[in-house]
């Protein structure tokens, strides 16, 4: 009889056993460090594999004599402001924690908060500019929220210091395409562990865990105690809470799943079909039933067809087709308030009913708030300017900001009169509306420079009525060019649109 093949992943302790392969990690980890002066960057997310690492690094450092740790450690942590709330807690915590540690014991550990600039947060994307939430075809939220801040922070060490080690808990056994990428990288290495950083010139990466298991992280995290003082089992007690089946098994045989495959991350990510870790939190805790409104918001962000929530025009006002269809633009201005009024409800809500830690909760801070302001009336020309009105029906409290000078020249009373001149047409309505900012913007200019391609801009934004009408006419303009027949009446501006449309497509 044959003898079954086991495919459960082989330890990187099996060899050695645990504490000699600790031990040659430690002396590898203080030889890398002292080896030259160049600064390293630690990426920590606050989850199993970047704790283990930081961890390591840490004990290995704190062997060193003082007047070797001169050399920074920069402990990086990027929240994107859209974290899951329980796990951005407990990652603030740690980093408190750690700098209180280091700064009592001179250890060289620097922790860092890293946040997006305010025009790349979730909300000023999704809220201010309309982008619909994220898709695998259009995923724009993962370089704004979490690259360029990161990337940002290390371009500065590297500008400052000529170079930079990156040390980060990737692991191989994480996914096929992460060994994959990682044994890539293994081609070009120098000094036996530094890969090449592929993303940032003169960055090299040390990966001091890439070879151990899921069980080999937790085995570790609970026999080796947190040398800034966090409780590793705290951290279990967080990943069993976002397992499914409540369990995170240390030992397992081949057919027992390991918890180690929790993954936390933005609570208003569309890019999986279902937030299990969140569903896991609320299911197994009832002490997290206070994120209900969160996993509602979230799901009711999770719109498979969303056309009827978004502008039939691109942002820029163009028309475009994807084989023969009207590809929708951005979401439209009431879509746009009623997210934003959606948001500020359940902040409102977790405000008043939750337990006392999330009683100050931000889900919009003020900063998105002002600038989604700025981006509908000026960039978007809606001088209604109605996020002080939504602020006040959705927290009861009056804006904290003056009114926008570009909101001051029409009041309320002038726009509805000038609605309903226009009869309820939403397009003529917003497209009269859009002229008057315009006209207005430039009012004040000693050069009125680019006040006609501005309002001709506008007037062909209003072109059509409809996502139906202006598909119809695209596909004549198409027609046209694929026959290569122009009508003895089209004018000059007409084969101008034909000709962008060419392009376009």
């Amino acid at each position: 009889m044959a003898k079954a093949i086991s495919t459960k992943a082989a330890s990187a302790f099996a060899e050695t056993g645990m504490a000699p392969a600790l031990q040659g990690l430690s002396e590898e980890i203080r030889e890398l460090y002292t080896s030259d002066t160049v600064p390293w960057v630690l990426g920590y997310s606050g989850g199993k594999d970047s704790t283990a690492t930081l961890q390591l690094v840490w004990r290995a450092l704190a062997d060193l004599p003082a007047e070797q740790r001169t050399k920074p450690v920069y402990v990086i942590s990027t929240d994107t402001l859209v974290e899951n709330p329980v796990v951005a807690a407990w990652v603030a915590k740690s980093l408190e924690q750690m700098q209180k540690v280091a700064t009592e014991t001179g250890m060289p550990f620097q922790p860092r908060r890293l946040t997006p600039d305010v025009a790349n947060t979730f909300w000023v994307n999704l809220i201010g500019k309309g982008y619909p939430a994220p898709r695998p075809k259009f995923r724009w939220c993962t370089d704004r929220l979490k690259i360029k801040p990161s990337n940002t922070f290390i371009t500065d060490v590297i500008r400052e210091q000529g170079e930079a080690i990156l040390v980060l808990g990737i692991r191989k056994h994480e996914s096929v395409a992460r060994a994959r990428a990682m044994e890539r990288h293994e081609r070009g290495r120098v000094r036996d562990r530094l890969s090449p950083n592929a993303n940032l010139p003169n960055s090299l990466v040390y990966s001091p865990v890439e070879d151990w298991t899921n069980d080999d992280v937790w085995t570790y995290l609970m026999q080796v105690a947190n040398p800034w003082g966090y409780r590793n089992r705290d951290l279990l007690t967080l990943y069993q809470g976002a397992s499914a089946d409540g369990e995170c098994p240390l030992v397992v045989d081949e057919s027992t799943p390991s918890c180690g495959s929790s993954r936390f991350g933005c609570w208003v990510c569309t890019m999986v079909e279902q937030d299990k870790s969140m569903q896991a939190m609320i299911q197994n805790d009832q002490e997290k039933e206070w994120m209900l409104p969160l996993l509602s918001l979230r799901n009711e962000l999770d719109i498979k067809d969303d056309r009827s929530l978004r502008d039939f025009r691109r942002m820029n006002g163009s028309v475009q087709l994807f084989n023969g269809r009207n590809v929708p633009g951005p979401y439209t201005q009431k879509s746009r308030r009623y997210w934003l009024s959606r948001v500020l409800e359940v902040q409102q809500w977790l405000r008043q009913n939750g337990p006392e830690e999330v009683r100050d909760i931000e889900l919009i801070t003020h900063g998105e708030l002002v600038e989604i302001r700025r981006i509908w009336v000026v960039d978007k020309h809606e001088i209604e300017d109605v996020l002080p009105q939504v602020y006040l029906d959705a927290t009861g409290e009056p804006f904290p900001e003056p009114a926008l000078d570009e909101s001051e020249c029409f009041s309320s009373e002038d726009l509805d009169l000038l609605r309903e001149a226009c009869g309820g047409d939403l397009i003529r309505y917003e497209t009269i509306r859009d002229l008057l900012s315009t006209e207005r913007r430039h009012r004040t200019m000693t050069r009125r420079q680019g006040l006609f391609p501005a309002l001709e801009r506008t007037l062909l934004r209003g072109l059509h009525e409809d996502a139906e009408q202006a598909t119809a006419y695209k596909l004549s303009l198409q027609d046209e060019v694929d026959s290569a027949v122009i009508r003895p009446d089209l004018d000059a501006r007409r084969l101008e649109l034909t000709l962008v449309s060419t392009t376009e497509n």
